[in-house]
């Protein structure tokens, strides 16, 4: 071949390339960047809105339908979900993957610009987020002091820790949880409101206009140019208490005569505990595109100092949580099994080929092609990742293969009498194009793997172009410098009568036991083609029965893995006080730290992103270390489950989190409509279904929770007689009882309070006062609530969701003791037997949802995998009938996969069926190499029969070393002995057990389907030739295998 001419006859170029490559590599990898998950654009935008005091039906009213309405008209949008909760919304629209995040946030935030105005005045300003699966928190950390008091440590951890971490290069946020606001409170008595006539609105507006600074132009004299400012800013609290709110008969009204002052804290809005005991949290986002580690390594730095040099020593600052540890510990754990596996893959060629200098020459493919790999990686933009390092590991194995069959066919030339430099060409050259096809057909399965639908192709694209350019340029080193190194490096060991010491002896030994296992083959595939279809019917017959193993199996969305961490979400009822819950959450961390297995517990109450609720905490759960346990993360959801069954009042979710938000059961089943009487109805009846189906547990329904609603039915016609509007009664209202922050005041000591005027606690936090609060009319009377209105408490829903402009209604459940395979038909008769009325439809979601997205996106790849290995297989062979021989290899396949799985006890999930995509182009490059030769052998006259057994025999050492050099590869990926590694092991598992099967299965049922295709190319060819006699010519492919 070219390449390889031009590398055995400049050995120095040759080799300056190679360096040339590791030069190259080893920069690009010192620039990689080290992260948990690939770097991918999802087109996901988040609108969220805060509506203080609104219920979720008015959530949904006023904040959810004006926003959904505004944001459909964008195309390009697939889902558009939305949350209704009490004060709080959030609409989700998730883009087709083509679209751009940033042209999508762009177009979102126009259309929320034009509906801003008529969103409600007391409602926030809506804030537009891209969703990034890189932007949660990639560290935590606790903050604790024995002698501050909550708000000095507040006020400490804001002022110092906070801005010197926002300081670090690549942090993007450091946002505090559980802290207490400086807070200046003006409690407005009600009845001294109504005895000097002033309204509440009049106290909002003095305090505003007497407390800032305004501009005032500017006055030149000379060369001097001076601002003037008019300084209105109050200094103390007195000052406040003077302000004049109104004048009544000539008597000037100060705030301090309707209104108490009081300097102190706010109301805290989030909770954070380590251990049970109460802290202040912190969670760490970094920018996008920055190195998690070094982020990391940043902040544990300027933590160090911190504690040095300017905090207390009664302050400590504890790291609850760290993404950079799981994240360099699956960097060294891959690094440790890509050279474990590849020095057993090394020791199978020196088995197999008997001598140190063939090893090494083979061996160098490896560290040349992973570290050539960098080049590419950085060159595109990719990290070392979780896809990317997945790759790498997977391939050690792969990489080596087309060295092993170009150096054991430059050998088998040596053998022939041939010098080195004539070996190293005629050798490389007769196996070059077979080579060439088996490097091709694995590319051709990797392709469809790195361009497959939504957003699992997003995540695999990185993974598919690894492996793909690993191959290329391993192809590359297998053409260029094994037969330049075997042309030049003279390898003594293949020389005949070559004296060999105790271990080349032992080895030997080993080499005559496979010559007779090799012989044996040949017999045993002489009997196989005299025996066609005895031979293809017990192939038949296995790869049928490998379907009664597919329940053994099971099925799962992704594979278990153990990062010593596990979470607990914790729900009280609706309504819950902050306290209330934190007492909760104080109780489930007491438990769980009674288990051996925990090593700490750190908790928030209303600390998550996004949308937070004062009855949510989450509980993170470290573990002790692997070696100090029997249980794995997951395998701890049942018994911790059964433990919080002893807390009263509270609704527990036990699982692993992914890491791309809450935890969530893993069956679900949503209805779609219009009325929650009628959802409520349908979700009843299916909830009583699914109570009767062996294998679920915990199954409720989203309607379940009800949230209390005190209800204001105001009296048109009153409210009419009295001058007063329903929307004078809300402002009048919302800033009594809920609050309104009208300024900020700066004190003495230059510390920042939000001014908020309210009623006091125990007005503003009880019903039966209500109806006394004060409502003043145009002509600056006072009426009583209660006059115009009726005051009456209710419930309402806690949680609206909607789905493409309808409400929706979940039903969900655990599974206890069954598969999900098994249950989800079971699920689906259920749902198909209610009767759903018009414009109401069910779908099932959860673990179902995405193992149906996940079947569907791999069948996908895997259709596309044979049509495009049928493309390089005709192309190779020149003929469209022979690929259908070797492609019979891809379907033996299947019934290693299964057995594999069964033994390392390993399900069907995304990761394995990753691996069975990746079989198929591993499986038909045994068959390559073996129908290769033996055309070649029809091409120098041999009859086909003889020449499949030839090429039987003289494939048979290369087929098995490179499977065995594969295998052994992906072994230490398959026994998952390293911490952390057990989530990629399904796809070892799957890829080591087709690979034997169909090795095995390919060394005899190929050759044997061959001789069919043959035929029945041959039984096409004379059917033209009867057609156009006058036309016939003999054909290359019909000389290749026409019977002799």
């Amino acid at each position: 071949m070219f390449l390889t001419k031009i590398s055995v006859r400049h050995p120095v170029f040759a080799t300056m390339v190679m360096v040339a490559l590791l030069v190259f590599g080893l920069y690009s990898y010192s620039r990689l960047s080290i992260e948990q998950m690939p770097n991918i654009d999802l087109p996901v935008v988040a609108v969220v809105v805060n509506y203080p005091g609104a219920s979720a039906q008015s959530v949904e009213n006023d904040i959810i339908k004006p926003i959904e309405d505004a944001v459909n008209s964008i195309s390009g949008i697939d889902t558009l979900q939305s949350i209704a909760q009490q004060n709080a919304a959030m609409i989700i629209m998730m883009f087709d993957m083509e679209v751009s995040s940033v042209d999508a946030v762009q177009e979102v935030r126009d259309k929320i610009a034009g509906i801003e105005a008529n969103l409600p005045d007391n409602a926030d300003k809506p804030r537009v987020l891209r969703f990034d699966p890189n932007a949660m928190p990639i560290m935590s950390l606790a903050i604790r002091s024995d002698k501050l008091s909550s708000r000095e440590l507040t006020q400490l951890a804001d002022d110092v820790v906070v801005n010197r971490l926002r300081n670090i290069p690549g942090v993007g946020s450091a946002d505090l949880v559980g802290g207490v606001p400086a807070q200046l409170d003006v409690l407005v008595d009600p009845d001294r409101l109504d005895g000097f006539g002033v309204s509440m609105s009049e106290v909002i507006s003095a305090i505003r206009q007497n407390n800032l600074d305004l501009p005032a132009g500017t006055i030149t004299e000379g060369a001097v140019s001076r601002a003037i400012q008019v300084e209105g800013r109050l200094e103390d609290v007195e000052d406040f208490r003077n302000i004049i709110v109104s004048r009544t008969g000539g008597q000037a009204v100060r705030l301090g005569d309707v209104a108490t002052i009081t300097q102190g804290q706010g109301d805290e809005e989030s909770l954070a505990f380590i251990n049970g005991e109460r802290a202040l949290a912190i969670n760490i986002i970094k920018v996008q595109g920055a190195n998690t580690v070094g982020v990391a390594k940043a902040v544990h730095q300027e933590l160090e100092r911190l504690q040095e040099r300017e905090l207390p020593e009664s302050v400590s600052i504890d790291v609850v949580a760290d993404n950079a540890v799981p994240v360099e510990q699956s960097f060294h754990t891959v690094q440790n099994m890509i050279v474990e596996g590849a020095g057993l893959a090394v020791l199978i060629v020196f088995l197999f080929l008997n001598s140190w200098r063939s090893t090494v020459i083979t061996a160098l493919t490896l560290p040349i092609s992973i570290i050539g790999t960098m080049t590419v990686l950085f060159a595109l933009g990719f990290t070392l990742n979780m896809m990317t390092l997945m790759a790498l590991s997977l391939s050690v194995g792969i990489l080596i293969d087309d060295a092993i069959v170009v150096r054991e066919n430059i050998m088998r030339h040596l053998h022939m009498g041939k010098n080195h430099v004539q070996a190293a060409l005629d050798g490389t050259n007769e196996i070059g194009l077979a080579v060439l096809a088996t490097t091709l057909s694995i590319v051709a399965v990797f392709l469809p793997v790195a361009f497959m639908d939504g957003i699992m192709g997003r995540f695999f694209l990185q993974f598919g172009v690894t492996v793909s350019v690993a191959v290329l340029i391993s192809l590359f080193v297998a053409f260029t410098l094994d037969p330049m190194m075997s042309s030049v490096w003279h390898d003594p060991d293949s020389e005949p009568g070559a004296r060999r010491g105790p271990l080349g002896r032992a080895v030997a030994k080993f080499d005559q036991f496979f010559e007779w296992c090799a012989g044996g083959y040949r017999a045993l595939l002489r009997w196989c083609l005299r025996h066609r279809m005895t031979t293809l019917a017990t192939a038949v017959v296995l790869f049928f029965a490998s379907f009664a193993l597919v329940p053994l199996v099971g099925f799962e969305v992704t594979p278990a893995t153990d990062n010593s961490e596990f979470q607990v979400e914790v729900e009280t009822p609706q309504g819950s006080s902050l306290d209330y819950t934190g007492q909760k959450v104080r109780q489930v961390e007491a438990l769980l730290r009674t288990l051996p297995e925990v090593k700490r517990t750190y908790a928030t109450v209303a600390g998550g992103q996004g949308v937070s609720s004062n009855n949510a905490g989450t509980v993170v759960v470290t573990m002790v270390p692997p070696g100090e346990r029997q249980l794995m993360p997951h395998e701890m959801t049942a018994p911790v489950r059964d433990l919080l069954a002893q807390v009263p009042g509270v609704k527990t979710i036990v699982g692993v989190s992914s890491g791309f938000g809450s935890l969530s059961k893993p069956i679900q089943v949503t209805a779609y409509g219009d009325s929650f009487a009628v959802l409520g109805d349908l979700t009843d009846q299916l909830a009583a279904k699914l109570a009767q189906i062996p294998g679920l547990t915990d199954i409720e329904t989203s309607l379940d929770a009800a949230q209390p609603i005190v209800g204001i039915r105001v009296n048109r016609e009153l409210a009419s007689e009295a001058g007063i509007s329903l929307q004078q009664v809300g402002a009048v209202l919302q800033p009594m009882l809920s609050g309104e922050e009208v300024s900020e005041w700066t004190s003495p000591a230059e510390e920042t309070y939000k001014l908020v005027v309210r009623l006091p606690e125990g007005e503003r936090n009880s019903v039966e006062l209500l109806s006394n609060l004060p409502i003043s009319r145009n002509d600056s009377a006072v009426i009583r609530l209660g006059d115009i209105a009726e005051i009456e408490t209710s419930t309402g829903p806690a949680e609206i969701n909607r789905q493409d402009l309808s409400r929706q209604v979940t039903v969900d459940a655990n599974i206890s003791g069954a598969n999900i395979g098994e249950l989800m038909p079971r699920i689906q008769a259920a749902i198909d037997a209610i009767e759903m009325p018009a414009g109401y439809r069910m779908s099932m979601g959860g673990d179902a949802e995405q193992l149906g997205d996940i079947g569907s996106s791999a069948g996908s790849a895997l259709l596309l995998a044979v049509v495009f290995i049928y493309l390089v297989l005709a192309s190779q062979f020149g003929s469209f009938v022979q690929p259908i021989a070797i492609m019979m290899a891809l379907p033996l396949s299947l019934i290693g996969v299964l057995v594999g799985l069964l033994i390392g006890g390993s399900t069907l999930n995304m990761m394995s069926m990753i691996g069975f995509i990746m079989l198929m182009g591993l499986v038909v490059k045994n068959a390559i190499l073996l129908v290769d030769n033996a055309n070649q052998h029809v091409r120098e006259g041999w009859n086909l029969f003889d020449a499949l057994v030839e090429a039987g025999g003289t494939r048979f050492r290369p087929i098995i070393m490179t499977t065995l050099a594969m295998v052994f590869g992906m072994l230490p990926l398959a026994l998952s002995l390293h911490e952390g590694s057990s989530q990629n092991a399904p796809m070892a598992h799957a890829v080591i057990g087709g690979l034997i099967s169909s090795t095995l299965l390919t060394l005899v049922v190929v050759p044997v389907m061959l001789t069919y295709t043959d035929s029945l190319s041959g039984l096409v060819k004379r059917v033209l030739r009867r057609r156009e006699p006058a036309q016939h010519h003999p054909t290359p492919a019909a000389a290749e295998v026409a019977p002799h």
